[in-house]
């Protein structure tokens, strides 16, 4: 989730925070890991980047707006949301191909809105709710996490091959490969590609490759490397910088500079403040 500034302006994500590895099984399904969030948040607004994957947020305390557990499917634009955060909360990110496993429905059913979970998932969803506000610890609540997965994981669908292999690719190649490419390397016609890829990750193969695109970028601001934006964009296989400041604009709202200087806000001790779990001094609740 995130935060907005004093002056109003969004950041991209809170600080401090929890984090915590999945079992293995899970870490190419949730590439950011586990991550719980225990300070209250107040924002004027806030805004969420497009994104390739799914984000899943379970209140710990709850709070009056969005409900008590929820998805949010892959989206090519950035959204603004109303109202404060949650106090307390726990939030992991999905591989989009994972969230089709796990979630055990078609992405496209998303369509990219903040869903309830138990709306997704029934009783089970209620359930773990639950649960997760009941655990003593975060360490119990990720375990918690991790039991919930991997039964879900043996019961989930299972994507085609075809779009298994085109959604590697184009996280292979950074989202560089061109679908007509993909489309004869699975044996499929372009239109069925996109039908299918479009119904399992919940966005078109084109999206999908300029958001990797994109992320490729963020990830670079994330090891504060290469705030040369004529040079990132070269790097990044964008046509030139104009093309990287649209996808900024589309994707987060903001220009490159923008985007770097609000998600680059130290902790109170001048650094990003993230204790992990598997630490003795976050172990405790």
């Amino acid at each position: 989730m995130a935060t907005a500034t004093s002056t109003g302006a969004p950041e991209r994500a809170r600080w401090p925070r929890l984090a915590a590895s999945p079992h293995p099984r899970l870490r190419s399904l949730l590439p950011r890991g586990y991550a719980g969030f225990t300070e209250a948040t107040t924002p004027r607004h806030l805004i969420l980047p497009a994104t390739s994957s799914v984000p899943m947020v379970v209140k710990l305390v709850d709070s009056p707006r969005r409900p008590p557990a929820f998805v949010m499917g892959a989206h090519g634009s950035y959204t603004v949301v109303d109202g404060d955060c949650a106090p307390s909360y726990v939030e992991l990110w999905l591989d989009p191909l994972a969230a089709f496993r796990l979630l055990g429905l078609p992405m496209d059913e998303l369509g990219g809105q903040l869903v309830d979970l138990a709306e997704v998932l029934g009783p089970d969803g209620r359930r773990l709710g639950e649960q997760l506000r009941e655990a003593p610890s975060w360490r119990q609540r990720f375990a918690l996490l991790d039991r919930f997965l991997l039964g879900r994981l043996e019961e989930g669908p299972r994507p085609s091959p075809e779009v298994g292999r085109a959604w590697d690719r184009l996280v292979a190649s950074g989202g560089a490969v061109p679908i007509a490419q993909l489309a004869e390397e699975v044996g499929w016609s372009h239109k069925h590609l996109i039908a299918r890829f479009k119904r399992q990750l919940g966005l078109r193969p084109k999206t999908m490759a300029r958001l990797l695109r994109f992320e490729g970028v963020v990830g670079r601001l994330e090891k504060r490397q290469g705030l040369d934006w004529g040079l990132v964009a070269r790097e990044a296989g964008y046509a030139d910088q104009a093309h990287l400041i649209r996808d900024f604009h589309q994707f987060t709202g903001a220009t490159p500079t923008e985007f770097a200087a609000r998600t680059d806000r130290p902790g109170r001790d001048g650094q990003r403040q993230v204790n992990f779990v598997q630490d003795r001094v976050a172990a405790a609740s």
